[in-house]
């Protein structure tokens, strides 16, 4: 049973166990990500959350097909299915920690710079309340605004899922900031440590290499998705825990990292990906590793009405809270003892 001391505030009476599908069904009551607690960031109780979920309803980085600014939206419309047992570690997140739905963070779809200075500032707030991220969005542009928030204290390491190394230099006429730039201006500007850096299931056509050519010059690690294919995905994961270590580490999940077969709701997808079970094992073998935040991108609804593909974006980001959750840097040092 979980320590009630530490999942109810007195004064708000706000409990963090979902309820139980039992007792209300999947389908009643507001929507929030996993039927978690919705609190303001204003609230006071926040000192008693671990972890936040937050929706980033924004896709004004991307350069070709929108809609991702509707993801957070389904993403916690489909959360509902969630049961909060873990079919195979039978670990419980909400048991682990508090977790909590934030809502979205701030965002202005007619000002790109506007929006990365406001998500930056409310990541920035919940760093300095000890609340770790599991943010959705949203377009890829959104890691780079985190990034810039929880990299306060120096760079972090990364692993990014993806089909694309989201590390070209600029688009049309030198704009700087797309869903095809955030972790080219992470590394430039000290966010992210480059040699601590892991992409995995890079594929698909490209312009002319300058990205990949540029990344691997800084000292990332790509991982194309035929090296993943030769090698098997555990012996992958196995090199990418090695690259990030035991420093601080982020998690970048590109829904169009799985093949578009499951996942066809994205704005860039490309053939020959990840299958669903093999998303949910990489993700697994996470664990363990000191990670501060994580993210799940790129899931864009009117492509996929469906809901399917939300469906498995806000399935990974049940094991990504699972895998934050086990994590000892997700502890809210601020949190009374139980």
């Amino acid at each position: 049973m979980p320590n009630t001391a530490d999942k109810t505030d007195t004064a708000s009476a706000i409990s963090f166990v979902p309820p139980s599908a039992m007792t209300l069904p999947r389908y009643a009551g507001v929507a929030s990500f996993m039927r978690a607690p919705h609190l303001s960031i204003e609230n006071p109780v926040l000192s008693e959350v671990d972890i936040a979920m937050v929706g980033v309803p924004w896709d004004g980085g991307t350069t070709n097909r929108p809609g991702a600014r509707h993801g957070p939206r389904q993403l916690r419309d489909l959360s509902t299915m969630i049961r909060p047992k873990h079919p195979v570690t039978s670990q419980n997140p909400f048991e682990d920690r508090n977790i909590a739905d934030l809502g979205d963070a701030p965002v202005n779809p007619a000002d790109i710079m506007d929006t990365l200075e406001s998500v930056t500032g409310f990541i920035a707030k919940l760093k300095s309340k000890g609340i770790t991220p599991l943010s959705a969005g949203g377009d890829h542009l959104l890691s780079y605004p985190i990034l810039k928030a929880l990299a306060a204290d120096g760079p972090l390491g990364m692993v990014h899922f993806d089909a694309h190394t989201d590390l070209f230099d600029s688009y049309f006429n030198g704009f700087k900031y797309t869903h095809g730039t955030p972790f080219r201006r992470a590394i430039e500007d000290g966010y992210l440590d480059p040699k601590r850096v892991v992409q995995i299931g890079i594929r698909g056509t490209m312009y002319d290499g300058e990205d990949v050519e540029w990344g691997l010059a800084q000292g990332v690690r790509i991982i194309r998705m035929e090296e993943v294919i030769d090698r098997g995905i555990d012996d992958v994961m196995a090199e990418a825990r090695d690259i990030v270590g035991m420093d601080k580490t982020y998690v970048s999940f590109d829904i169009d990292s799985v093949d578009p077969a499951f996942a066809p709701g994205t704005g860039t997808p490309e053939i020959g990906g990840f299958t669903s079970r093999e998303a949910q094992k990489m993700i697994r073998l996470l664990a363990g590793l000191n990670l501060v935040g994580a993210d799940l991108v790129e899931v864009s609804p009117p492509f996929d009405p469906s809901g399917g593909t939300a469906w498995l974006g806000i399935s990974l980001m049940y094991e990504l809270l699972c895998v934050l959750a086990g994590s000892n840097a997700t502890r809210n040092p601020n949190r009374k003892s139980g």
